[in-house]
């Protein structure tokens, strides 16, 4: 198994849209620079939607310019259609995502438009961003099942991969929204897809619902995926997933592929620290298990 892992960090984006408790712009800064110090690289910091739909991604181009001094990480963020996009670039994006899901009731349900209709909405800002040179990375949801739709066939998810692919997504991220999934059907899932477009510019995006979020990972690395979506804290979650504990644990990841000698780059005592801070803005304890055994070691040996 190779030992290049790319991890995505998802937790000022994903992890707090959902979130009841404000979070600060300050605090969502200083998150990103605790992640990047820790070692994470790649993070997406906002979105540029509707403060009234989300409001704990508004002001999310103070965010963005909040973390323009830091040179040596990319920064994304999620834009829904061409006013997003506008604002993005004013902020400085370079960039950017756009969202899609694979089942059409979660599609009405979350954007209030059909599949075909999501597509056409985020076409133009596809041909921007090629004409701005900005790179563009497409998000598939419920791609391992659905509340609405329930199982969701694999086809459904490679035709639109395809798409988002055809129309100039560098990388697919595939998103088991409601963490239903389980090994065997990651697998079926990642080789229809990987069958119909390259499985280097693919990103595993799971959820850890119903624990299944790593042996999910491991399915996908052992049919070639590298790069992984995850959260400080397991941080996020769906409204229409309840009691769902949101996106996998960045720590529960980089625990499991230090374990495995795959090189992940990642301090995991600042990764702790930095888990900890945006768990104690929230009011609760993180929800990982690395996290939870880590901060009982810490708490055994008397550290801070």
């Amino acid at each position: 198994m190779s030992d290049q892992i790319r991890i995505v960090e998802m937790g000022p984006r994903d992890g707090l849209q959902n979130e009841k408790t404000p979070v600060s712009v300050e605090a969502r800064i200083a998150f990103v620079e605790a992640l990047v110090a820790a070692g994470l690289n790649t993070v997406e910091v906002g979105a540029f939607v509707s403060p009234k739909a989300i409001p704990q991604m508004a002001s999310s181009d103070q965010v963005l310019r909040g973390v323009g001094h830091i040179k040596d990480a990319e920064f994304h963020v999620l834009v829904p259609n061409e006013k997003g996009y506008d604002a993005a670039r004013a902020a400085g994006a370079k960039v950017v995502s756009v969202f899609a899901a694979a089942s059409e009731g979660f599609s009405r349900a979350n954007i209030n438009c059909s599949i075909a209709e999501s597509i056409e909405r985020f076409k133009p800002v596809l041909a921007r961003a090629k004409a701005d040179g900005v790179k563009v990375r497409g998000y598939i949801s419920c791609v391992l099942g659905c509340p609405f739709d329930g199982e969701i066939k694999p086809k459904a998810v490679a035709d639109l991969a395809m798409t988002l692919w055809d129309l100039g997504c560098y990388e697919i991220s595939l998103g088991d929204t409601i963490g239903v999934g389980t090994p065997l059907k990651a697998r079926e899932m990642l080789r229809a897809v990987g069958a119909e477009l390259p499985v280097a510019n693919l990103a595993m995006h799971f959820h850890d619902t119903y624990g299944q979020a790593l042996a999910n990972l491991y399915a996908g690395m052992e049919e070639g995926v590298r790069v992984i979506d995850a959260a400080a804290g397991g941080l996020g979650g769906c409204p229409y997933a309840p009691g769902a504990t949101g996106n996998v644990a960045t720590e529960d990841v980089v625990y499991m592929l230090e374990g495995m000698g795959v090189k992940t780059g990642v301090d995991m005592d600042r990764l702790l620290t930095t888990t900890n801070e945006v768990a104690g803005l929230l009011g609760r304890p993180p929800v990982s298990r690395v996290a939870s055994a880590l901060n009982a070691k810490r708490k055994r040996l008397g550290a801070s």
